[in-house]
This record gives structure tokens, C-alpha cells and sequence, in this order.
């Protein structure tokens, strides 16, 4: 936890706030703070800075806190992510929040199992859970959006083409198409299929919506290190 992500009920007034919980333990634990120490502080959805500890105990901390920064600047860029395995999903949503994604969408793929939609890592609270993980980890408090989309042909159809209008779109796919571009200025929505990859319909549709094909040679990557290294090859 490189940030402590506060929100609205955290605050008792404008500039002190009383936390509990996981994030006390944190600081008990890893940090080994004391009164009179300072931790970087950040209101989810709002400024950054820091929080001076003046009070600390068993059961709760307080923190006279200034906020003064902006967060860093979101990635231009949305993912479409194939729904992966729930211990897949976890860590996927804590990466790219990390990495400063701001619009996720979980989408249907031939290849993803049924029963994955019936997770209970789906719900509103998991998921928030994994993205405050990754916004403390990045010294980020902007939240993503996270939308599912559990029909794939309908979203393809319907609701993408507005979605990557103005926007270059890629689908990432070991077969055909182009070696990732570099360091483009491009704002990009980025396909990401399923373990084993999009099937050739799903491929085709994705092109049918103005989909490049690209790829980062032949190998078979997981989603969280695809997702890595076409974002290093893109932006960096």
C-alpha cells in the first residue's frame, strides 16, 4: 500500500480523518508508524497529498491531512478484457487499474466458461476491492469503470462502435496482423480474448468494428503480462 485511498465517511471535518480497519492494521504493521509521522494521503476521486498521524492506536488513527496534488494522468486507453478465471480476474483488475486504465469492460468470448459470469468476485463490492488495491498501489484515486458485457454479438454491434468512435481499435491476436505499434499518441480501446485467444468469428467481427489485428510475436501471454507489454510498447 503505497497510498492510503480515503473516502467521504473517512472525514470527520475538512482536513481530519479517522481510519480503522485494514488500512490501520497496515499502517501498524508495515509502516510501524507513530503519532507525528507523515503517509501519503489521496480522496478517492479527488486530490492527493499528504497526512500527518495525530493520534494512533489498536483501534483507530488519526490524521490531519492536506490535499494539494493531482492525481496522475489516466492512460489513454480502454481495455476490453475476455472474462478471465476468477484468480485471473483479481489480479487482472488490480493491474490495470495500476497501471492507469480507466474504463474496463469484461466481455463474453466463446472461450469463456459459463459458470465464470456466476462468480461472486463480479459483484459491485469484490470488484471495488480490487480496484482500491490498485489505485493504492499506483498512488492513483481515480476509480476505473468497469462494465460487463455478457453477449458478445450485441455489444460488438451495438454499443462498441460508439465506444472506439474517434479512438484507434486493436485486438491483440498471435495470429496476422502487425507488430504492436510504438509510441503512438493514439487514444486506444485494446481486445484482449481468452486463455487459448479470440476464436476466427470473434476476430472477424472485432474487424468488422474497425479492429486492427496486432501482436507481440508468437508467443501466448498471460492477460496481466499482454497487458503490460503492449502498454510499454504503446506509450512508453
Amino acid at each position: 500500500m503505497n497510498l492510503l485511498l480515503l473516502t467521504p465517511d473517512d472525514f470527520v471535518s475538512d482536513s481530519l480523518v479517522k481510519l480503522q480497519g485494514r488500512q490501520l492494521q497496515h499502517v501498524l504493521s508495515v509502516h510501524q508508524a507513530k503519532v507525528g509521522d507523515t503517509l501519503r494521503v489521496g480522496r478517492v476521486n479527488s486530490l492527493m497529498g499528504e497526512g500527518t498521524i495525530t493520534a494512533l492506536s489498536a483501534d483507530f488513527m488519526e490524521m490531519d491531512v492536506s490535499l494539494t496534488e493531482q492525481p496522475p494522468a489516466a492512460l489513454p486507453l480502454t481495455v476490453l478484457l475476455a472474462l478471465p478465471r476468477p484468480k485471473m480476474l483479481k489480479r487482472s483488475l488490480q493491474h490495470l487499474t495500476a497501471l492507469g486504465v480507466k474504463r474496463i469492460v469484461l466481455m463474453n468470448s466463446y472461450r469463456v466458461e459459463k459458470s465464470f459470469w456466476q462468480s461472486p468476485w463480479l459483484s459491485e463490492e469484490k470488484v471495488h476491492e480490487q480496484l482500491v488495491l490498485g489505485l493504492e498501489q499506483a498512488r492513483d484515486t481515480v476509480l476505473p469503470e468497469v462494465i460487463q458485457e455478457k453477449r458478445f454479438k450485441p455489444f460488438i454491434e451495438d454499443r462498441l462502435p460508439a465506444m472506439v468512435a474517434g479512438k484507434r481499435g486493436m485486438v491483440a491476436h498471435p495470429v496476422g496482423g502487425i507488430s504492436c505499434p510504438h509510441q503512438i499518441s493514439d487514444e486506444v480501446v485494446l481486445a484482449i480474448g481468452p486463455e487459448g485467444g479470440f476464436i476466427p468469428y470473434e476476430v472477424e467481427k472485432l474487424e468488422e468494428a474497425g479492429f486492427e489485428r496486432i501482436h507481440l510475436g508468437s508467443r501466448i501471454l498471460r492477460v496481466e503480462t499482454a497487458v503490460t507489454a503492449i502498454t510499454s510498447k504503446l506509450y512508453d
